[in-house]
């Protein structure tokens, strides 16, 4: 037997009563018995073979108490949960009120619920209609890219001057004060002036000179740079130009495009065919950014009930994102240990990232739960099997893999929430901005 206890505070906690049966607890007093007795030294009997009874006579129930919590509490309180008609978040704090001998236990957990959600309207909602067009400006900045990715480094003759675009085969040696620093040193390197790979300032004084020459450069190192040591501070960097090279860009004719496209004749058939990826592209976005705005729309018109949402939910939603996010990496051959030592942040740095945006991450799915309820959404158990069959495919996996991995509720929960999306998207009505 439960009972539940809202806080007075109004906000989404309270405490849950419930009590564990004495029958109960007899059979964990003899599932914890049957656990310990190979350890158990009894004088007058071998390891294991110490009588049941005996061992109560001896050392009393109570010595097996601890044991016989870990066995019967996590079903009492799964039970408790369920009759009370909670949703918990979290894990519940949970302290014995009584547990004296031959009643039945009586518990009590502080434990942090999810909060209901009033609805507001989320059907024909109306919402700004997302442009898909795709321009001819569009279209050859596509071009100019691969254009630029078959360009190749032509060294220019001695007495060309360096501009903007060019890269510069150099040698640099940096000192502050006089003093020269660790890094500061290169030689034969090579910079595209205008990447803005070096320190602000760095490339622009570089541009005019010629092949040859010794330029001194000075710069002052920004407030927030990684070494401490050179943070804010003036430097020079004595730098000798050894060779300029410039890009020489193909032609933009028939040839280039059967370069860049096996399956094209003519630059008029690249551009159709660049014109339609781009197309495609613009309209996945623009129906991903319309559906975005419309379960936006639905979540921003409805309103947590008793406060605010748990932090309990907030951190669950957090750790949920970066296991994911590490999740992905690793698909990539990219384990955590070696994101962590390149990217230079720790598990905490990630987490803090993911914790902008969070509560409204868990709104909406409070939301989208709270209207899949009210419409009734129940996926078929067909659409389960679709859904098996589906993952199965997308992760080269046996289906009953798959059936093993993940519940039916699980499965069907996603589903769900899918469709309530689908609900929403297909009946928001599109208007011009």
């Amino acid at each position: 037997m439960s009972k539940w206890t809202a806080a007075s505070d109004g906000k989404n906690h309270g405490t849950l009563e419930f009590t564990i049966a004495q029958a109960d607890v007899q059979k964990g007093l003899k599932q914890a018995f049957d656990r310990n007795k190979d350890k158990m030294a009894v004088p007058g009997f071998r390891k294991g073979k110490v009588p049941f009874p005996l061992f109560l006579q001896k050392f009393g129930e109570e010595a097996l108490y601890q044991d016989v919590m870990d066995i019967v509490l996590p079903g009492a309180y799964e039970a408790a949960v369920l009759e009370a008609g909670i949703n918990v978040v979290g894990r519940p704090n949970i302290a014995p009120v009584s547990m004296n001998k031959g009643e039945d236990w009586q518990m009590k957990a502080e434990v942090d619920v999810a909060p209901e959600v009033e609805l507001g309207d989320y059907l024909n909602l109306e919402v700004p209609a997302q442009d898909d067009t795709v321009d001819d400006k569009a279209v050859d900045e596509e071009l100019n890219r691969m254009r630029e990715n078959q360009a190749e480094l032509v060294l220019q003759d001695k007495g060309t001057k360096a501009e903007k675009g060019d890269t510069v085969i150099i040698d640099f040696d940096g000192s502050v004060d006089g003093d020269h620093f660790d890094g500061g040193q290169a030689k034969d390197y090579s910079l595209e002036l205008g990447s803005g790979s070096f320190i602000p300032g760095f490339e622009d004084q570089l541009i005019g000179h010629e092949a040859g020459q010794d330029v001194d450069v000075k710069v002052t190192f920004p407030e927030d740079y990684q070494a401490k040591n050179l943070a804010g501070k003036e430097a020079l960097f004595e730098v000798t130009i050894h060779e300029i090279k410039r890009k020489s860009l193909p032609d933009l004719d028939d040839e280039f495009a059967k370069d860049v496209d096996d399956d094209v004749d003519t630059l008029a058939d690249l551009k159709k065919k660049i014109e339609k990826r781009l197309k495609d592209a613009k309209e996945r976005e623009a129906k991903d950014a319309f559906e975005d705005a419309a379960v936006s729309k639905a979540v921003d018109n409805a309103k947590v009930v008793g406060g605010d949402i748990p932090e309990a939910m907030i951190q669950e939603d957090v750790q949920g994102q970066v296991n994911q996010y590490l999740g992905q990496l690793q698909q990539q051959g990219i384990s955590p240990e070696m994101f962590f030592k390149i990217s230079g942040q720790s598990q905490a740095d990630l987490a803090k990232q993911f914790e902008q945006g969070a509560d409204k991450r868990v709104k909406t799915g409070l939301v989208l739960e709270a209207i899949m309820k009210k419409e009734n959404i129940n996926p078929s158990e067909d659409q389960v099997n679709q859904e098996v069959k589906d993952l199965a495919a997308q992760y080269q996996m046996e289906e009953d893999k798959v059936r093993a991995a993940l519940s039916e509720s699980l499965l069907k929960h996603d589903i769900g929430m899918r469709e309530t999306v689908k609900k929403i998207v297909d009946s928001a009505k599109p208007v011009k901005k």
